[in-house]
């Protein structure tokens, strides 16, 4: 019973938190789609310098923890006068562009090679083939494993938490320690994650079913 009359109690503190988680994964997200492919065509590029240099980001991310890469982006663009909000969205873009990398990377391998070669006998540039044939297919492959890395990223997001960010973990364990009642805050907060992941995996399978209709 304590249960649901908190939660009826704090849905308007709650809400405002998960604005800040959703607009902090969204952000984060996008720009690491873009990371991603950057370090994805390195990858790919066979020039062996910048295949060392994607690497070399893929292994520092990998090898690392989530928590101090976003400490490093706060204390490092805080003193730039950035603010909290950017730096923790610039650790998780930085964090999640090295998975994205790797997921474009095996979509667009798995692209039959002779799809570029179509495009090439056609009088297509390289890069005019990858955007309009290659990348429209490995795109498609990629949603399913993009849709994971987004989940992933929001859970990830709770972690803006040790900065002093005001968003969904944050409220909780603030109004858990102000009322010495954390369980029934943490499961709360729990409904509004699954709830959050029930929308996201909603939009994932939308835009799949959608794009599957052309195929």
């Amino acid at each position: 019973m304590n249960f649901f009359s908190t939660f009826a109690d704090t849905y308007d503190i709650f809400l405002k938190g998960m604005k800040l988680t959703f607009e902090l994964t969204v952000i984060s997200v996008l720009i690491a789609i873009f990371i991603g492919l950057f370090f994805a065509f390195l990858k790919i590029s066979r020039i062996r310098i910048l295949e060392i240099i994607a690497d070399l980001y893929i292994f520092v991310v990998r090898g690392t923890p989530l928590i101090v890469q976003i400490f490093v982006f706060y204390f490092g663009l805080t003193s730039l006068n950035i603010s909290g909000f950017w730096s923790v969205v610039m650790g998780l873009a930085f964090h999640n562009g090295a998975y994205i990398a790797e997921i474009f990377r095996g979509a667009i391998q798995s692209i039959d090679k002779g799809q570029m070669e179509a495009g090439r006998s056609l009088g297509m540039s390289l890069g005019l083939t990858m955007r309009r044939i290659v990348l429209p297919q490995a795109f498609r492959r990629a949603l399913p494993p993009l849709g994971n890395q987004f989940i992933i990223a929001l859970k990830d997001s709770s972690l803006a938490s040790f900065i002093g960010m005001y968003e969904l973990f944050s409220v909780a364990t603030t109004l858990g320690s102000n009322n010495f009642d954390y369980m029934t805050y943490l499961l709360i907060v729990a409904v509004y994650y699954l709830v959050l992941v029930f929308v996201f995996s909603m939009v994932v399978s939308f835009i799949e079913k959608k794009m599957s209709v052309g195929d």
